[in-house]
């Protein structure tokens, strides 16, 4: 007996930004829902920070990324798009669609119009939004008490971080980002870095409060491995920690996460670099009130990345009994 279907296709919006969230909409984009993608536009390093400077702009690199995700096209324009120099003067470093993108923004002469033009012309499923039209500065507290500002020098600071801010303080979200929260059946964030590339969007005044304020299902998806410099150590329940002394308050209804075994050779690989698969610590997880499902949802080529299609099937399945549940 075939499974009942909501009647109407069930809108997501996407939170996050960086490779993770890449993977993910792969496999999401071949599900029957209307994505929305708020990315993040704290990014400062690499060609996207050089762009940044020289060209008074956002920084084009996550969008590019969760763009190329989403995009209709044949494999080798993805390709193009990701495709990164190796050599030139001042070339050297950029990758081919953050330099379509500066230069959309220079014809256009708006960030926001040139990213709604890439959306168009590479017949993106769904649409992809900057949490903002603004360049935004990251800055961190470390636990020692220094201070640290710039996204790309948060992870390479000595020690553990505390906070996270963005400035300017009063940076104002994108008006179509939110309205795509306040009309969301669902709202997930992640995977991603966690104090880079989620938090950074959450901080956008009114981000955090209209996702509180939805009614949508919300999820978290946890990073598989830790980060160094950025979650050294952490569990499951300490990511979720970070996101509530950041915002006061719980954001998620359930936490999505990997409890499939990593092959001791992979994990030795990933030490070396200092990093090691998150921990479940489901009791101390279920007792801060989250719902946890937990499934084998790593695969493994050249570097761990979840499973995109195991992944999509239970986001899928939980807004569509989310949405059954609502009618």
């Amino acid at each position: 007996m075939k499974r009942e279907h909501s009647q109407r296709t069930p809108k997501i919006v996407v939170i996050g930004g960086g490779t993770g969230l890449s993977v993910m909409l792969r496999g999401l984009k071949e599900k029957p829902v209307d994505i929305t993608a708020i990315v993040t536009v704290a990014d400062d390093g690499g060609s996207s920070g050089i762009l940044r400077n020289e060209m008074q702009m956002p920084p084009p690199g996550d969008i590019r990324n969760v763009l190329t995700a989403l995009a209709d096209v044949e494999p080798l324009l993805s390709l193009m798009l990701q495709y990164r120099f190796q050599s030139g003067t001042g070339l050297a470093g950029h990758s081919l669609g953050n330099l379509i993108l500066a230069a959309l923004t220079d014809i256009t002469g708006d960030f926001v119009t040139a990213v709604q033009e890439m959306n168009r012309v590479f017949a993106v499923k769904g649409r992809v939004l900057p949490a903002s039209s603004q360049a935004i500065v990251l800055k961190a507290i470390m636990e020692n008490g220094a201070l640290v500002t710039g996204e790309s020098k948060i992870p390479k600071a000595e020690g553990r971080i505390k906070r996270v801010s963005i400035e300017p303080a009063g940076v104002m979200p994108l008006p179509e980002a939110i309205q795509a929260i306040q009309e969301a059946d669902a709202i997930i964030c992640g995977p991603g870095s966690l104090y880079t590339s989620l938090l950074p969007n959450l901080l956008v005044p009114q981000v955090a409060q209209e996702i509180m304020k939805s009614d949508a299902v919300k999820m978290f998806i946890c990073n598989v491995m830790t980060q160094p410099g950025e979650t050294d150590d952490y569990s499951v329940s300490d990511h979720l920690d970070a996101f509530h002394d950041h915002l006061g308050h719980h954001l998620f209804d359930y936490v999505i996460v990997n409890n499939g075994e990593i092959p001791p050779q992979v994990q030795a690989k990933y030490a070396e670099k200092g990093s090691k698969a998150v921990h479940l610590d489901l009791d101390e997880v279920t007792k801060r009130g989250y719902r946890v499902i937990a499934d084998r949802l790593v695969l493994f080529r050249t570097y761990l990345r979840h499973d995109a299609e195991k992944l999509s099937d239970h986001i899928y399945q939980l807004v569509e009994s989310w949405m059954l549940r609502k009618r």
